[in-house]
């Protein structure tokens, strides 16, 4: 007998106390160790619509619905015995008939009627019903369960959500598609003698557990839906064996990380004898990919010890030490020390300090260039301003300099220790069979060099997940000048999870509707859906910081009456200067926060306050962005020390996705401020 775990059940468990939680999880473990225990109390739902519905006593109150016949026992639900016996009476599991998915259906003549939903009162204008004139067979073709045809059609833009959120999943992202203007994939059909529990949509919602610690990873974890069940798109995407580099793109809420961590073990798991590295480009993401992974594998140490978790400028370094011993890292104020001299000894040349620095970071340190026929002939992608052959005879004579004053000081810059690093793996071995990288838009040109090296050992040792429209710390450039050639490998995940309809369209008027790399590869936006709805973002501005701060502690307390945890509300600014006035707010509320750091932990019983760039990796219920002023966000100090005003551009996208990086953690609200004048940005969020 199959024993299945569906994700209602989990969903329903996460409602529970802690001790009713423990109550269950031991029935659970006695149902999947004997199902025909007789100690096990089973009761026929006789009002239930489907007959093989059974509840099984957990203690007084408290109830579990199972699915129950010969070849399997599914667990449905969990709760309060009334709420438990309601619960069954409303819905049924069925193999679709088109498709052949197992699917757990609610009834639509047992909940409120849709129409119903309409304000009370005045006559509703009537509106368009998208679905009104498809055809009974292509929706059944879109896994649409026969008992809510007719409702679908009566469907409009203000109920389509309210529909949408009882319909099994494929269903409901195949007409949010529709609505959207799009085509959705038709899902996988199977025959009928296949197991409707193997169709790939049932997998996203039913999981087979075929021991003990399968059961108590789930149970452990109930409110972690995505360490137990995987969208198809992304099931596919973890599980596929590629003949090169991959790389995973799509917008904030659509799963990358996910993807990447479900990788990771998977990869674990194929190969018992491999070395697996998962990393990304800060501290404080590595930290919460490590807390993650630590769902997936936290009852298999056998898996769990074959996987590294670090920042790449962490396994950079540890491989440095371990091969040349502890690096005398050159301080930044050292390289612009270094830089001014050089240019004084220099004559004949006009270019600012602050152009120096720009080209030595982003140029000639970033790629290494050692020589002065490597720099006359690099492509300088990224940067603007154009220079000649004469004026690049001058800035080597600088750079020249440079590199001999860090030569006399045995110190090394960052790229630097990248690079011996990737010669010395060259030369001797691989400490790594396959490398996972997370956020892969920020990954600098010495780390992705530096990454590469460690996934040559095998054709399919590099992974990556990322959006171009998240990138807020580097530089774009060539990834295929690196030799990480992604072209016929890259694809994109479409299905937002983690934000609401309004919140996620709101923020997508920040960035462009497709985005392209250096290497002319395409991100395209559009077709993104998100899977449930919400309020819609409020944006506001007034006239002075006292004025804001009462305002933001009034929508936090509304939060907080609303029955939002502490723990689930976010507050962003720019940078650390606005801090002030995140705090401000908070007090207002008459709430306690923590400040955000590297660690990216949130802490129980308060508010999380933090810079912008430290929202990266976190998610919240109620988000508010606030100190959205002119001359904060762009930020003014970084506009004054661009080189050359050609690279205003840059500076100006990368504070965009800065501000669709903290407006995106918001799953369900979202308040963004400013004082007067307010930022341009306000102008685009609300066009």
């Amino acid at each position: 007998m199959d024993f299945r775990i569906a994700d209602t059940f989990t969903a329903s468990l996460a409602r529970l106390n802690g001790a009713e939680q423990k109550a269950v999880k031991t029935t659970a473990f006695d149902l999947q160790l004997n199902p025909s225990n007789p100690g096990l109390r089973f009761h026929r739902l006789d009002r239930a619509r489907d007959p093989n519905f059974w509840s099984v006593r957990v203690n007084d109150d408290i109830r579990l619905v199972v699915h129950r016949t010969a070849a399997s026992l599914l667990l449905c639900y969990v709760g309060h015995h009334d709420a438990a016996y309601a619960w069954a009476e409303r819905r049924r599991v069925e193999r679709h008939p088109t498709t052949g998915a197992a699917q757990l259906v609610e009834l639509p003549e047992r909940v409120e009627p849709i129409a119903a939903l309409a304000a009370a009162g005045a006559e509703p204008t009537p509106k368009p019903l998208p679905f009104a004139g498809i055809s009974n067979e292509t929706l059944l073709s879109y896994g649409v369960p026969p008992e809510w045809l007719d409702e679908v059609r009566r469907a409009d833009e203000d109920t389509l959500f309210d529909v949408a959120e009882r319909l099994p999943q494929e269903a409901a992202e195949a007409l949010l598609e529709l609505a959207t203007g799009t085509t959705p994939q038709l899902p996988v059909r199977t025959p009928v003698e296949i197991d409707p529990f193997a169709h790939p949509d049932a997998q996203r919602r039913f999981r087979v557990l075929t021991n003990i610690e399968d059961l108590e990873r789930a149970l452990d974890y109930p409110w972690e839906r995505w360490a137990v069940f995987l969208h198809p798109a992304q099931r596919r995407l973890v599980e596929r064996d590629y003949g090169g580099p991959v790389r995973i793109s799509g917008s904030a809420g659509t799963g990358k990380t996910i993807v990447a961590l479900h990788r990771t073990v998977i990869l674990a798991r194929k190969h018992p004898d491999a070395r697996v590295l998962l990393t990304t480009f800060s501290k404080a993401l590595a930290n919460a990919l490590r807390l993650r992974l630590r769902t997936l594998t936290g009852n298999e140490p056998q898996i769990a010890n074959r996987i590294s978790v670090h920042p790449a400028m962490g396994i950079g370094y540890e491989l440095y030490t371990a091969a040349f011993g502890q690096p005398n890292l050159a301080p930044p104020a050292l390289i612009e020390a270094l830089l001014r001299e050089a240019a004084a000894a220099v004559e004949g040349h006009r270019f600012t300090p602050r152009f120096l620095l720009g080209e030595w970071r982003e140029v000639v340190d970033a790629w290494q260039l050692g020589t002065w026929d490597e720099y006359r002939d690099v492509a300088r992608l990224g940067r603007k301003t154009r220079i000649g052959g004469k004026q690049r005879e001058l800035l080597w004579g600088i750079f020249e300099r440079v590199r001999a004053g860090l030569a006399k000081r045995r110190a090394v810059t960052w790229p630097e220790l990248f690079g011996r690093v990737t010669a010395h793996i060259a030369a001797t071995k691989f400490p790594f069979d396959f490398v996972v990288v997370d956020e892969a838009q920020d990954v600098g040109v010495a780390e992705l060099r530096f990454l590469a090296s460690l996934g040559a050992a095998r054709a399919d040792g590099l992974f990556f997940t990322g959006d171009l429209g998240q990138r807020i710390f580097q530089q774009p450039f060539s990834w295929l000048s690196l030799g990480v050639d992604i072209r016929g490998r890259s694809y994109t995940l479409r299905i937002n999870y983690r934000t609401s309809h309004q919140i996620r369209v709101q923020a997508d008027r920040l960035l462009p509707p497709a985005l392209s790399d250096v290497d002319g590869i395409s991100e395209d936006r559009r077709g993104t859906i998100s899977v449930f709805n919400g309020p819609a973002p409020k944006i506001e501005t007034f006239d002075d910081p006292e004025l804001e701060a009462e305002a933001v502690g009034e929508w936090i307390a509304a939060r907080l009456r609303d029955g939002v945890q502490p723990h689930e509300i976010g507050v962003f600014v720019r940078s650390t200067r606005e801090l002030r006035r995140a705090r401000a707010a908070v007090k207002r509320a008459g709430a306690a926060s923590v400040e955000l750091s590297e660690k990216i932990e949130v802490t129980a019983g308060r508010l999380s306050v933090g810079a912008m760039h430290l929202a990266k990796g976190l998610e919240f219920r109620a988000v508010a962005v606030m100190a959205c002023d002119d001359e904060i966000i762009p930020s003014q100090r970084r506009i004054e020390n661009v080189g050359d005003e050609a690279d205003l551009e840059e500076v100006y996208d990368s504070e965009r996705h800065l501000l669709y990086v903290a407006c995106t953690r918001a799953r369900d609200r979202l308040l963004v401020t400013g004082v007067k004048p307010a930022s341009e940005f306000l102008d685009d969020l609300t066009a």
